[in-house]
């Protein structure tokens, strides 16, 4: 019972440690279904009907044990490299052991190993290894704990089903009743349990592109036109093409790829961008698709250059002012000079309006005509309308008195001819005065209207 509960454990362990490693998806597991034969001869083992150890090893008609049934099932996880973890649990009839006939007796074996592989990456069919572990051998009632050696391969048909012999060694140190002996066996292997995320029969440990479905021979990496190089490097990847052309076909075979060639069905030098028109003003449009042949111009121009009919130097495209002289900071209109400027300020601030009120006097007419001259005359330009008011009354009065007065000027302006979007009021109220309110002087100089260019 000491030597079942050691085997346990020892079974213990090595099933949690396969199941730890069961974490990595990408190392398969493999399941394994047989026959095992129990030979108790050729193990030098100092009793009658033994033999010396490896005589008459093959002697399968005198010596094996076996059922002619499903008799051994093992599960096995790969580790890393070469290496795998394997149990392994078997039954059998024995009614011989060595020379001796025995009544039936029933026959477990619960095994544990570490094996290592040799398979090599060239004959990845063959896969011959060799195992170190240990068990518990049951005969009849009786058990004891076994030190094993194992030797065998594993022929592998395709990537999932193989076939699997071995033989290995089970040396007892107890008495006579589980004297050592040999367990061979015959089965057949199914691989599982590796990841294939993209579903291209690749694992994704050994696939490039484990997230694209792709073709064994370019390691799982997806070839869509079918043109021998791989998408990542094909410069036309939706397009059957030539390494030449880096995978781009060439429809006129003219040598220019087609997502190169101005004319890909019609043959032409690369002079001409592959067409056999040319270029004269070499400005990237044919002669036969260039409204100007002889002037380069932009294709967006039909290959003609654009106009400046003012001759400031912005092009009547970008002019906002095409007709009149500008300056290019001021999209091609006129810049409104600082005596303009001063002048408009003047006139703004002889508005007069009724006392108190927003309404602007008739006799201001003449200088808002003035002001409507100026602002058409440079008719690009913004500016902002500002009112203000002096000192006396309410704070929150002026400040709404300013904004009236502000707002009047600006549809005064705007009823007149000149573009609302030109023009912004707002008030101050007696925020920014310009003088004292001290003086009867420095009130009326504070009560005003200006009229500023808009920055």
């Amino acid at each position: 019972m000491k030597h079942l509960k050691v085997a346990l454990l020892a079974l213990f362990v090595v099933a949690s440690f396969s199941n730890v490693n069961a974490q990595d998806s990408n190392n398969p597991w493999a399941i394994g279904f047989g026959i095992n034969a129990v030979d108790y001869y050729p193990t030098g083992f100092d009793a009658n009907g033994i033999g010396d150890f490896g005589s008459q090893f093959a002697n399968a008609n005198a010596h094996y044990n076996i059922i002619p049934s499903l008799s051994r099932i093992t599960v096995a996880r790969h580790i890393n490299g070469g290496f795998s973890l394997e149990l392994a649990g078997s039954l059998n009839k024995i009614s011989q052991i060595g020379d001796n006939e025995v009544s039936d007796l029933t026959y477990y074996g619960m095994d544990g190993a570490i094996k290592y592989s040799f398979m090599h990456k060239d004959m990845k069919w063959f896969d011959p290894y060799l195992g170190v572990g240990g068990g518990y051998s049951i005969l009849d009632s009786n058990g004891a704990a076994t030190v094993n050696g194992t030797i065998g391969t594993n022929l592998w048909v395709s990537d999932h089903f193989g076939f699997n012999i071995q033989t290995s060694y089970k040396h007892s140190f107890d008495d006579v009743e589980h004297m050592p002996h040999f367990q061979h066996a015959a089965g057949v292997m199914i691989r599982f349990g590796g990841i294939d995320t993209d579903g291209d029969g690749i694992y994704d440990k050994d696939d490039a592109c484990p997230e694209e479905f792709g073709l064994e021979e370019f390691n799982g990496c997806p070839d869509t036109d079918g043109d021998g190089i791989i998408d990542s490097e094909d410069a036309c990847p939706n397009e059957a093409g030539t390494p030449e052309m880096n995978g781009c076909p060439d429809s006129d075979s003219d040598g220019i790829a087609d997502p190169n060639d101005n004319c890909p069905d019609v043959a032409g030098p690369a002079a001409n961008n592959g067409c056999p028109w040319p270029d004269t003003d070499g400005d990237g449009i044919l002669d036969k698709d260039d409204n100007c042949p002889n002037e380069a111009g932009p294709a967006a121009n039909n290959g003609c250059p654009w106009s400046d009919r003012d001759g400031d130097s912005v092009l009547d495209k970008d002019d906002h002012c095409p007709d009149t002289v500008g300056t290019v900071a001021n999209d091609g209109c006129p810049e409104l000079p600082v005596a303009v400027r001063e002048a408009l300020r003047s006139y703004a601030k002889t508005i007069v309006f009724d006392t108190g009120k927003t309404t602007i006097k008739t006799q201001s007419a003449g200088v808002l005509d003035d002001i409507i001259s100026i602002l058409n005359e440079y008719s690009n330009a913004k500016f902002n309308i500002e009112g203000h008011t002096d000192s006396t009354g309410s704070a929150k009065l002026n400040q709404k008195l300013s904004e009236g007065r502000a707002n009047s000027v600006m549809e005064y302006l705007s009823s007149n001819g000149i573009d609302a979007s030109r023009l912004n009021a707002a008030g101050y109220g007696e925020d920014k005065p310009i003088s004292t309110n001290d003086t009867r002087a420095g009130r009326r100089a504070n009560r005003r209207v200006e009229i500023n260019l808009s920055k």
